[in-house]
């Protein structure tokens, strides 16, 4: 009996993406940003992150991985859970617009 090749990734179709929360955490990421008056370019570069990157972070076209998110925590000088919670603000006020 010959075992099945393992397939890397998502299955064909499937999505993880959810467009309210990707947006939601952008803009969480640029009211602490603003509010420490630091400029995306800075941010990024602290962050060790691509400046384009942190821009389509910011407005909700990427959601970003468990370690960008440590990376940008950590260049805003904040713990993940202040930014979580700033995100979960987001949601809850319905500032999001899809």
């Amino acid at each position: 009996m010959s075992k099945r090749p393992i397939q890397r990734g998502r299955p064909l179709g499937a999505t993880t993406f959810d467009a309210e929360l990707a947006q939601a955490f952008g803009m969480a990421v640029r009211a602490l940003r603003t509010e420490r008056g630091i400029a995306q370019e800075t941010l990024a570069n602290m962050a060790v992150i691509e400046r384009s990157h942190l821009g389509k972070i910011e407005r909700g076209e990427h959601a970003p991985t468990l370690s960008v998110i440590f990376k940008i925590a950590g260049a805003l000088e904040c713990s993940t859970a202040v930014l979580m919670t700033a995100t979960e603000n987001q949601l809850t006020e319905g500032k999001v617009s899809l």
